[in-house]
């Protein structure tokens, strides 16, 4: 049977409903089909790829099979019930519409879809009657999911509609798998007492460490996978801090003098709304404003739509549009770019033999983040990379005293412990969640290798690593690909590569010594 895609994710720590706050518009809410482009932007399939790697936060997706498997049980047992007797004219009903639509389409319940030559497109909510189609568009679909279908059909189309989260399990361990270990490993670490916790701290006068509770742990063997922390970029990591300190006094000046004021709601809706016009994705994004967010923002999917989460206590006016080149302009992008490549699936990237996404995603989001600051200094990749380092030596409470030398503020400290001590339930001990050592290290090997990279496929091809550019583009379907705005002048954007060696004191010798 054609299977709903069920998404349940955290956006933040707090356990907070998204769907009850503001987006972009009003009129996001409705299906925007003004043209035939307005469908071929995203098709249905990116939803499936399009942010199974990490993000500057680390919220994500997790599909529970097990609740899945309930309600697609339950759903099948209701359906035998009421059309058992209706079954030969059901089934040919579905096989006559099958014949017409080319391409299955997976169906959101409740939901529609619609269809065309293009591929399709989900909208999540109802279609008011108001809305008009054009005459190239036909539209299908009720309140209810579609009947079970025969078994000899579901094989048939198990692998568009199917969750990847079951592929995932013949792939577990393996390094650049990200479809679903990610998914589960990320969902697994987030402490589900945090707030109790952290008042416990507080009241301890920061000497307490937390026992953090985990609703679903991960395995011991796999957070031991991750629980190295590299040394490599520590000397690099604390100069950069330094000289930002040298120069501003403390990091909150360094915010308030480079990033300049808070935004208000009505502002940020403004610059993004100005931003994905430059960008030609107006409509494709939902957009969703919070204060609760741990991460400065992140890209996920929520009922079947890519959505972009921004955290309005750190949106800054200087810093906002490094953050929408980051989320939408890299993390979007390349994910939407990635569903037409023949690596677009797991299968895919183990067939062609590609290296891992990450560093080369992260690392090259952080630097779209900076790219056109005044003073881009990599204090943030650099600040994450020195927190987990530091974990994998100290307790909870070693490591929140020990990054009062770089930032003052407790609840910032606070976060950034949490983000390193993620994973672990007794933070007494030294100990480590490695991820977010990713952005310093991505960043510098780009940098190392920026006059050889082509950085206009690296966003074509999708999520593969600067390591592959030259190999795959051979194999790439480049045609209706998508590449921001500031990519399309290559002598400016070398410039400003340039211009982040040299505030970071960064040299050429420096990272070959590093980087080989």
């Amino acid at each position: 049977m054609l299977e709903s895609i069920r998404v349940t994710e955290k956006l933040h720590w707090r356990k907070t409903e998204l769907s009850k706050k503001s987006v972009l518009r009003p009129e996001e809410h409705k299906l925007n089909i003004n043209n035939e482009n307005s469908l071929q932007h995203p098709p249905s399939g990116i939803l499936k790829d399009i942010f199974t790697t990490g993000t500057s936060s680390y919220n994500v997706l997790l599909q529970s099979k097990e609740e899945k498997k309930h309600h697609t049980q339950k759903q099948s047992s209701v359906h035998h019930k009421k059309h058992r007797k209706t079954t030969k004219c059901s089934t040919a009903s579905r096989s006559n519409e099958h014949h017409k639509i080319k391409v299955p389409l997976p169906l959101l319940s409740p939901g529609w879809y619609c269809t065309n030559r293009q591929p399709s497109i989900i909208v999540t909510s109802p279609v008011p009657t108001s809305v008009k189609f054009t005459s190239s568009v036909s539209v299908a679909g009720s309140s209810i999911g579609l009947p079970s279908r025969p078994k000899s059909r579901t094989k048939r189309h198990l692998s568009l509609t199917k969750p990847k989260q079951s592929q995932s399990s013949k792939s577990r361990g393996k390094e650049g798998d990200a479809s679903g270990r990610k998914l589960c490993l990320l969902t697994a670490i987030k402490p589900s007492n945090v707030e109790k916790e952290k008042m416990k701290f507080f009241k301890s006068d920061f000497t307490y460490d937390p026992q953090f509770e985990y609703e679903n742990p991960a395995l011991p063997n796999v957070l031991a996978k991750h629980s190295h922390a590299s040394d490599r970029f520590l000397k690099q990591s604390i100069n950069i801090m330094e000289r930002t300190l040298q120069k501003y006094g403390s990091y909150e000046k360094f915010e308030q003098a480079t990033g300049g004021s808070l935004l208000t709601k009505s502002r940020i809706w403004n610059h993004v709304r100005k931003y994905m016009v430059k960008e030609g994705c107006l409509g494709e994004i939902v957009v969703h404003l919070t204060e609760d967010l741990l991460s400065r923002a992140s890209m996920t999917v929520v009922n079947g739509r890519p959505t972009l989460t921004i955290n309005i206590s750190t949106a800054r006016e200087h810093w906002l549009e490094g953050m929408l080149r980051h989320e939408i302009g890299t993390h979007y992008f390349r994910g939407f770019n990635n569903n037409s490549q023949p690596w677009c699936n797991w299968n895919g990237r183990r067939k062609h033999g590609l290296k891992p996404v990450n560093p080369t995603e992260e690392g090259l989001a952080s630097i779209h983040s900076v790219l056109f600051r005044k003073d881009p200094l990599l204090w943030r990749a650099a600040l994450l990379y020195y927190t987990v380092y530091q974990a994998s030596q100290m307790s909870f409470s070693q490591l929140f005293q020990d990054l009062a030398r770089f930032v003052k503020d407790p609840n910032t400290r606070w976060d950034y412990c949490v983000r390193a001590k993620r994973g672990w339930t007794d933070t007494s001990q030294p100990g480590c969640f490695n991820k977010d050592q990713v952005y310093l290290d991505g960043i510098l090997r780009i940098l190392r290798y920026r006059e050889s990279i082509d950085f206009y496929l690296l966003t074509a091809l999708g999520k593969i690593s600067y390591e592959d550019v030259d190999r795959l583009k051979g194999l790439a379907v480049i045609e209706n690909m998508r590449v921001p705005h500031f990519l399309q002048d290559h002598a400016r954007y070398m410039e400003h590569l340039e211009k982040i060696m040299q505030v970071n004191k960064l040299t050429d010798e420096e990272l070959q010594d590093l980087i080989n």
